[in-house]
């Protein structure tokens, strides 16, 4: 490494682009994955999967939503491996330009009446390469931020690109309740969604060429030796990190069964279920990611004083509690929209964002830089199929197996939120006992989860 590229000045200055490149990135790989699950419960069912029963077409526009997150696995193993192998800065070029070709196209499909069968194929091919791309995308993001940052901010840090999951989440949201709100929803239903998703070609310009201007990270600099001895990171992963790699998939359930409940189903939940206007329903979700975005860099820098695993842990606890409340308010007060809000805003942006705020470093300190991207990558893709994916199929049969009550749903997610809890907990007590052989990494499993238990 060069002189000039130890400096302060020069680590600070990089850092900058580095978390703004990684936010910006994140933004527009979110909101292509997003638009397609705010669409899905409102639109697909309707011009991909019609049928005579409404909550079959729902069911059946939420399975390709599910189809995303079977082939996220995929894309962080790909990218994972390669992202440990050669670099974190190129595989994020890479998954950015994947997710947007897919969002564009997911535009272009022709409905079923004009093309039949076709239609629904496409839209799942799509919806493959989104999940590939996305596949590969968080954990470049996370760990670009995490490694460029100085030991004692990475939670800090490493919470900011995760922002861009609420922003991106707003942007869908936002871009999709303002053409609803200024087209009929004939002309909304016809080709007013497609808008939205033709979008993505410009943020993915602006965004690919953000991304080419910064440089990689120093843990990955640094470790070139221990590199080039794993030949494959993620069976080194596996099979030095067995149970730390179980305690992190466990511990993610609850945070991916919380996001698609609140920000995914809570939608279809209020204009199917409440008779909500679809318009307020949406701007309601905007607001409630507003929350999110403002609490996860507050919920950062608590993690890097009272401890990645504490702030996870409470915070997956409160979620599964919290559904009770709030689902209580969305079935009874649905058309009092600032109760409804309130309702969202507190699980969703607050709670839930202390979790996700906490995650990337807690998950990112677990795991040497040899095998961190091929690590991450798995444990929040392959979590995701059950966590996330199949999450608003689950949630529309409960509620609709209940009549229409939402507390078999909310059963399920305090289930999970236990889970999650007791996984948090194994994390802690591993405190950096699995390692790769011979190392003696600053960023260890005892460099990362620890310090964050010691705050």
């Amino acid at each position: 490494m060069s002189n000039v590229s130890a400096t302060p000045e020069f680590c600070g200055a990089n850092l900058r682009r580095v978390v703004v490149s990684s936010l910006i990135g994140a933004v527009i790989e979110w909101y292509d994955f997003f638009l397609y699950g705010v669409v899905a419960g409102i639109v697909f069912n309707k011009i991909y999967f019609p049928t005579a029963d409404p909550t079959v077409g729902t069911v059946l526009a939420f399975a390709t939503f599910a189809v995303g997150f079977v082939a996220r696995p995929l894309g962080g193993v790909v990218f994972g491996h390669f992202g440990d192998k050669l670099g974190r800065k190129k595989m994020l070029v890479l998954t950015l330009e994947i997710m947007g070709v897919a969002t564009v196209g997911i535009g272009l499909v022709p409905s079923y009446d004009s093309i039949g069968i076709w239609a629904p194929v496409l839209l799942v091919i799509c919806r493959l390469a989104q999940g590939i791309g996305i596949g590969g995308e968080w954990g470049g993001a996370v760990l670009m931020a995490f490694e460029s940052a100085p030991p004692e901010k990475r939670a800090f840090y490493g919470s900011l690109p995760q922002i861009g999951l609420a922003l991106g989440l707003m942007l869908a949201s936002g871009v999709i309740g303002v053409l609803s709100f200024l087209l009929s929803d004939e002309a909304f239903l016809a080709w007013g969604w497609r808008i939205a998703f033709l979008l993505s070609a410009v943020l993915v310009a602006v965004g690919a060429y953000i991304r080419l201007s910064v440089t990689e990270t120093q843990d990955f600099s640094a470790d070139k030796e221990k590199r080039d001895k794993v030949k494959y990171p993620i069976l080194a992963a596996f099979r030095h990190y067995p149970r730390t790699l179980a305690a992190c998939v466990g511990a993610r359930f609850v945070e991916g069964i919380a996001f698609n409940v609140f920000g995914v189903f809570s939608l279809s939940y209020l204009t199917t279920s409440c008779g909500l206007d679809k318009t307020h329903s949406l701007f309601i979700i905007v607001g409630a990611a507003a929350v999110m975005a403002v609490a996860i860099p507050f919920w950062g820098m608590k993690a890097d004083s009272l401890g990645r695993t504490r702030i996870f842990g409470v915070a997956a606890l409160l979620l599964g509690v919290a559904a009770y409340p709030s689902f209580w308010v969305l079935h009874n007060y649905s058309q009092n929209l600032p109760l409804v809000f309130l309702a969202i805003a507190l699980p969703f942006g607050i709670i839930y964002g202390a979790a996700y705020a906490a995650m990337s470093s807690m998950f990112s300190g677990s795991f040497e830089p040899a095998v961190r991207y091929s690590a991450v990558s798995f444990i929040y893709q392959f979590s995701g199929i059950f966590a996330s994916g199949i999450t608003p199929m689950i949630a529309t049969v409960m509620v609709s197996a209940n009549g229409g009550q939402p507390w078999y749903l909310c059963g399920y997610l305090l289930a999970a939120a236990l889970i999650s809890s007791l996984s948090t907990v194994w994390i802690s007590r591993l405190g950096g006992k699995e390692r790769l052989p011979d190392t003696e990494d600053a960023e260890s499993p005892a460099g990362g989860v620890l310090a964050a238990e010691r705050g």
